[in-house]
């Protein structure tokens, strides 16, 4: 076989990828965890073992099987066998209780549940009984296996609906975003050609395997033929261990990683954090020019950061070769195949990588306009280069007597103030402005106590419009975050000062 990781790329389904790649490099090690090693080849077989074994319980091409799994070897193996039954996977975060988990599982109509059991000190098993869940099982250590002679051929449409994906649901009931292998395949492609990985690299998998970044991740592997480290739980410095011993080279995942980084590499400035590691790479949430800046000076590794959601796994990918103000400032630019338009200052997309739609069709159909382009709700323009620049969110966007301020622009300016760790700029009802300007900051340890005075006087200097500044800051321990991609949640800051005064 002559196959490159282009060739690769228009692979039909995740199966004929995962078996094309198995068939060029058996031997080669695929997930790393602890002291375990998994190879493509071993990927394939055992795979195809369980693949068996779920057969024998039942799952047919098109059976729904939810799953909520941590990040490890066996999820993926089981992901995997799904993928060669045809079956269709709903993923669900290994976090989430029964409000969200009994919702998916009912908009579903899932047949099948695989769960942990007990972990982490919570009883999935006994959530899942609660909620009523059918063909309930545990797949942790073990596995159902079974004779892969007695399967029918794997699927051969990558275009059908194979994946239910579940958006946030922070503020109402989640989405359930349909994919198909295809447009994972074509996700995942974005951020393998962006990041150029080549064979000797040891990547990372840092993040929940459910979260929409596992199928993404792991087809830049099957494309590249390199290996990534998983890690059920992240935490630092706890994890470190595992990022020195197996020689990880790129790492990351959203924005909060790379501040987590940072942070340890602050404790023995000049001393590589991970010795081996040459780029920090991730999206999920907007970066601020700063932080990419501080991280090339006191980590001295490349950076570079995309733009993805549950509904388009990967849109832009900053490019390793990209100079350091387009690698700052820009979300990188599409891939082939990716139709990039700004409609009103909103982001529009259409292309491969775009879901399918919703569980619910008016969602669908409120979601794309007539053209078949996908309203995102995130405002940003292009450049004349082709790379984005995002602005904010429609809902980020703050109306003080009827003028529109963006909170991305006031939290970049303030990432640069020294005394400010990270910081959250959201629009508080106000009857007499409509909304007012509030800071949320989280300081550094050590940094001295910030004033609204002192906000707003540096925001002036920085050449922030009088209209723009904030009228009330509040210093919090921690900034509320998602337990994915650590994400702030603007809504809980919402919630929490909504109904008081300055």
């Amino acid at each position: 076989m002559n196959e490159t990781p282009h060739s690769l790329s228009s692979a039909r389904t995740l199966w004929d990828l995962l078996d094309r790649r198995a068939a060029l490099t058996p031997e080669r090690p695929l997930f790393l965890q602890d002291d375990r090693t998994l190879t493509f080849g071993a990927l394939r077989a055992r795979a195809e073992r369980v693949a068996a074994g779920l057969y024998g319980m039942g799952v047919r091409a098109g059976t729904v099987v939810a799953w909520q799994l941590p990040t490890r070897i066996e999820t993926a193996v089981l992901s995997f066998a799904l993928a060669r039954l045809g079956a269709v996977q709903t993923p669900v975060i290994p976090f989430h209780r029964d409000r969200e988990v009994g919702f998916a599982l009912r908009e579903s109509k899932a047949e099948f549940f695989a769960v942990p059991g007990v972990w982490r000190g919570f009883d999935h098993t006994e959530m899942a009984r609660r909620l009523g869940a059918k063909g309930v099982f545990e797949a942790y250590d073990e596995l159902p296996e079974g004779d892969p002679r007695a399967l029918p051929a794997p699927p051969a449409d990558g275009t059908a609906v194979r994946w239910i994906y579940w958006t946030s649901g922070t503020t109402s009931d989640p989405k359930g975003v349909l994919h198909t292998d295809r447009s994972l395949i074509a996700g995942g492609s974005c951020l393998a050609h962006a990041l150029r990985p080549s064979a000797s690299d040891v990547g990372s998998i840092a993040f929940p395997y459910a979260h929409i970044g596992g199928p993404d991740y792991t087809v830049m592997l099957l494309l590249y033929g390199f290996p990534a480290v998983l890690f059920e739980q992240f935490a630092l410095p706890d994890a470190l261990e595992g990022y020195r011993g197996h020689g990880v080279t790129m790492a990351g995942g959203s924005t909060a990683f790379y501040s987590l980084f940072l942070a340890e590499q602050r404790k023995q400035p000049g001393i590589p954090v991970v010795r081996s590691l040459r780029l920090l790479a991730g999206g999920g949430a907007p970066k601020p020019p700063e932080l990419y800046y501080t991280v090339i000076r006191e980590m001295g590794v490349r950076l570079t950061h995309g733009y993805g959601m549950t509904e388009v796994p990967m849109i832009t990918m900053g490019a390793p070769e990209d100079g350091d103000e387009l690698l700052a400032t820009t979300e990188g630019r599409p891939p082939e195949g990716m139709e990039i338009r700004i409609v009103d200052g909103e982001v529009r997309l259409r292309g491969e990588a775009v879901c399918q739609g919703y569980l619910d069709p008016a969602q669908t159909a409120e979601a794309f306009d007539e053209e078949g382009f996908l309203r995102t709700g995130d405002l940003g323009y292009l450049t004349g280069s082709g790379h984005l620049v995002l602005t904010g969110r429609r809902k980020d966007v703050i109306i003080r007597k009827a003028e529109n301020i963006s909170a991305k622009e006031i939290e970049d300016l303030l990432h640069r103030h020294p005394a400010v760790g990270d910081v959250a700029v959201i629009g508080l009802p106000d009857p007499a402005r409509g909304e007012l300007v509030c800071a949320v900051v989280e300081q550094p340890p050590g940094a001295d106590a910030l004033t609204l005075d002192a906000v707003t006087a540096y925001l002036r200097a920085e050449g922030l419009s009088v209209h723009k500044l904030p009228e009330r800051l509040e210093v919090v321990d921690a900034l509320p975050r998602g337990e994915t991609l650590r994400k702030v949640l603007k809504f809980k800051l919402r919630e929490r000062y909504s109904g008081t005064t300055a």
